[in-house]
């Protein structure tokens, strides 16, 4: 399977591709032309993900070097939308999936949540100015996190101090962007829009690392088995998200964030095509930036279950103060 120092070689693509672009190989590279002139060339030892926004022909040469040399190939509209993976994985790990199945425990949605709100109080700890407001929503995370440690609830009740504890969070992070709440996938106003965008790629990165190890990424531990929802992919984006988010804010007091980037289509907002890539290359690049966190997060993962690790020796994501 894929070690660290093999994944740190690892490189992930974002192409924003126009109608005639052609997507191919060429002496084992990753090879974008557009009428004959190559745009782009990458080795295939090197990739890990190829993310291709908009529309592109795509050889069944590139497919076949994706399965040999083990990337995936994600597929996005321009508002980041996913339609189409070509996801490389590590077929028959009947033990894995066996444990996966018969896995009726609530201790890793525990930890799952746990790890997720303790990344959102570390996410509100990097503002700087601290209003009394930010100052107590902490400290109410820190009862909720205590909480989920001290007297572990069932899941209902799980979901729905998460639920609170996201309420409390992110009106503090976004509280001075003219913050309505959070609504996934509705994309009511350019903060969600965004969330949506930035949650998108970190999903399918986790994906493709769970894949490596033979994971059954529809069963869950936290999220429950929904028709065709990823439960666990779902999961384990959990910790990460403050990643996004507080990129996010910090795009807002750079001054990267602005209003004329979007437009308004049945009551969504999208990225103008154009200023697609610019958004996605500032979020990718900050998650990137975490890659052998988030790797070695995976890998931990998965030995702690295969080798029925006590709850403790779980991996927990931490982000560092800035």
């Amino acid at each position: 399977m894929l070690s660290l120092p093999d994944f740190e070689e690892k490189t992930v693509i974002f192409a924003l591709l126009s109608r005639d672009d052609k997507l191919s190989f060429k002496n084992d590279n990753v090879v974008i032309k557009n009428d004959g002139v190559i745009k782009h060339q990458s080795s295939c030892y090197r990739l890990f993900a190829l993310f291709i926004v908009g529309h592109a022909t795509i050889t069944t040469g590139l497919l076949q070097r994706a399965k040999k040399f083990g990337f995936s190939i994600v597929l996005l509209n321009h508002n980041l939308s996913v339609y189409a993976s070509w996801n490389t994985r590590t077929e028959g790990n009947t033990l894995l999936r066996k444990k996966q199945y018969l896995y009726s425990e609530l201790d890793i949605a525990h930890i799952l949540v746990r790890n997720k709100i303790a990344q959102q109080i570390a996410a509100l700890e990097r503002i700087r100015e601290k209003t009394l407001d930010l100052k107590e929503a902490i400290k109410q995370l820190k009862t909720y996190q205590d909480r989920v440690f001290d007297d572990p609830p069932e899941l209902k009740e799980l979901l729905g101090l998460e639920g609170i504890a996201s309420k409390v969070y992110f009106a503090q992070m976004f509280s001075d962007f003219n913050w309505s709440g959070r609504k996934p996938r509705v994309k009511h106003d350019i903060t969600n829009c965004l969330l949506d965008n930035g949650y998108t790629l970190l999903f399918n990165l986790i994906e493709a690392l769970l894949n490596v190890y033979g994971f059954d990424t529809y069963k869950g531990f936290y999220h429950q088995e929904f028709y065709q929802r990823k439960s666990l992919v779902c999961d384990l984006v959990e910790p990460f998200r403050p990643i996004v988010d507080y990129r996010i804010r910090k795009a807002y007091n750079l001054g990267q964030i602005k209003e004329e980037d979007f437009y308004v289509h049945q009551k969504q907002y999208r990225l103008k095509i154009p200023s697609s890539p610019t958004y996605s290359n500032w979020i990718l690049q900050e998650l990137l930036s975490h890659k052998q966190e988030i790797f070695l997060y995976v890998q931990s993962f998965y030995r702690a279950f295969m080798r029925s690790k006590p709850i403790s020796e779980y991996p927990f994501f931490e982000l560092q103060p800035c």
